[in-house]
Order: structure tokens, then sequence, then C-alpha cells
């Protein structure tokens, strides 16, 4: 059963990347700092702290409190970034410390005792934590994306008006089991979704 709910986890966070890559592939340069307010964040600070959120997290995750003694959090929601490209590797970057450390879990670690700001968590915990956490901002990412393309956007999931064609697609099919990322992660790179 845990196996189960690591490789779920491991395809739900993969899902979230892949929306976010989808997002930035539809943004010209200047909507990656984009801002509504000083007060607000742009795409590219919202990368900076998740970035900044992954590599403190999960670098040595089972060995070391994951707030770093080196991550200056509060400098994550300032803008580093000066070009889309800039972003997308803090982007990758986070993303590959993150994915290699889930990656290398097993079965064994998931009731292991893994620390944040000295509170101990169950790896299964901290992995829900970042399951709420990443998604919220990658949701955020999406949101931004999408004003800022208007009319170019393509939708990321079923859009407006094609429900019931989606859903007579699916019950058209015998039951069966199936994680609900796998028609998204298994797709082609250059099919886009309808």
């Amino acid at each position: 059963m845990n196996l189960d709910y690591l490789e779920s986890t491991k395809k739900q966070f993969q899902y979230y990347k892949m929306l976010g890559d989808k997002t930035f592939a539809q943004l010209n340069e200047d909507a990656f700092f984009w801002q509504f307010n000083e007060d607000s964040n742009s795409i590219a600070i919202i990368v900076n702290h998740l970035s900044g959120n992954m590599l403190s997290r999960f670098t040595d995750f089972l060995t070391s409190d994951g707030e770093k003694e080196w991550r200056n959090r509060d400098a994550e929601f300032e803008l580093n970034a000066t070009t889309k490209q800039e972003v997308l590797e803090q982007w990758e970057k986070g993303w590959n410390c993150f994915l290699e450390a889930i990656n290398a879990l097993t079965d064994e670690d998931l009731e292991k005792i893994v620390y944040i700001r000295n509170q101990g968590h169950t790896v299964i915990e901290a992995l829900n934590r970042q399951l709420a956490h990443y998604p919220y901002h990658v949701g955020q990412i999406v949101m931004l994306g999408k004003m800022l393309a208007q009319q170019q956007w393509q939708s990321l999931s079923i859009p407006k008006g094609a429900s019931q064609s989606f859903n007579n697609e699916k019950f058209a099919q015998a039951q069966h089991k199936a994680h609900f990322t796998d028609e998204f992660l298994n797709q082609n790179p250059n099919e886009q979704r309808n």
C-alpha cells in the first residue's frame, strides 16, 4: 500500500511540474516579470520561492533539517532573475533536487522522521505538506499565465464547453485502474491536451 502512495505522490508532483512547464511555454519574457502591484508576486518570484523551498527541504532530505541554515527565505520573494531562461533554470534546479530525493525513497523510508524547523514529520507527512504547498504556487503561476496569455491561452485541462465530450470518451472505455495523471504524463510532448 505504501508503494502505491509513493508512486501516486510522485505522479502528482510530476503532473504539477508539467502544468508549470506548459504554462511557461505559452508566455513571452515580459510575462515572467509582470506584477499586479509591488506587493504581489510575479511568476519569476514564485519560481524563485519554489526553487528555494525545494532545495532547502530536499537537499539531504532524510538526514538534515528541511530549513537549511543557508536558506534565505525572505530573499526568495525578491526578484533575482532577469531573463526567462534564468527563471526556467531556477525552476529546473529546484524540481531536479526534489524529484531526485523522492525518486530515491523506498517503502521503508515512509515512516522515518524528518524535521522542518525542528518539527518532526514522517516522510509521508513531509510529502503531504509539499503536495499542498507546491500545487498552491503552481496554481498561482497558471492563473497568472492564463491572464497574461489572454486569447492565446491553450487550456491545460478540459477546455470550457468540452466536458461532455470528454466524459463521453471516458465512459466509452471499460472500467480500469489508472492514475489520473497517466494520460497527461505519458503524452507525446508535441500533443496538446483537448
